[in-house]
């Protein structure tokens, strides 16, 4: 009995799939499909993002940018992934750079949000991913629990409830958030 191994596809074929509306990330080469997560996760992302957007961009700290972005992290097979919401310092990427495919700087900060069909230990498990590849902070929000964890490159893992202040680490020193405000609709 032969086998037929799946043609692995490459990052260039992951943008011309997306530009036919096909979603999804790609994993060592093979296809990760992805549907729409729901009114709550878009709200949220976007609770999210917003603080953050409204801290790095008049500083000029760097980049914050939402789900749709994809970041190559590896190449042959190549891997694509697509955080909910991302910052990358202007240190590591310039302002001035125009970046139109793919970004191969990974970002300081992952932001990840838990979806109704997510479930918790591959979500963990795609955090210490990111961790791997060079993010510095990873936050994991989880809507059904109302926490955000903070899992660092170093240091202690620290969950914050909905009665806590967030705070940017050592990636944006400065940067706080009630956590309540990210879960408000």
């Amino acid at each position: 009995m032969t086998t037929t191994q799946p043609k692995l596809l490459t990052a260039d074929d992951l943008l011309r799939l997306h530009s036919e509306g096909v979603k999804g990330e790609l994993i060592m080469g093979v296809l990760d499909e992805k549907v729409s997560s729901g009114l709550e996760h878009g709200e949220i992302v976007g609770n999210v993002l917003s603080p953050l957007h409204q801290f790095v961009k008049p500083r000029r700290l760097g980049r914050v940018f939402g789900s749709d972005t994809g970041i190559l992290l590896e190449r042959d097979p190549d891997t694509v992934r697509e955080p909910d919401v991302a910052f990358i310092s202007a240190e590591r990427l310039p302002l001035n750079v125009r970046v139109r495919r793919y970004s191969e700087v990974v970002p300081d900060l992952v932001v990840e949000v838990v979806s109704p069909n997510d479930r918790p230990i591959p979500l963990f498990d795609k955090a210490q991913m990111w961790l791997r590849f060079g993010a510095q902070l990873v936050w994991i929000v989880n809507p059904e629990a109302r926490t955000i964890t903070a899992l660092p490159q170093s240091g202690p893992t620290r969950t914050f409830t909905a009665a806590d202040t967030l705070d940017g680490g050592d990636v944006l020193p400065g940067f706080t958030c009630p956590v309540q405000y990210i879960f408000e609709v």
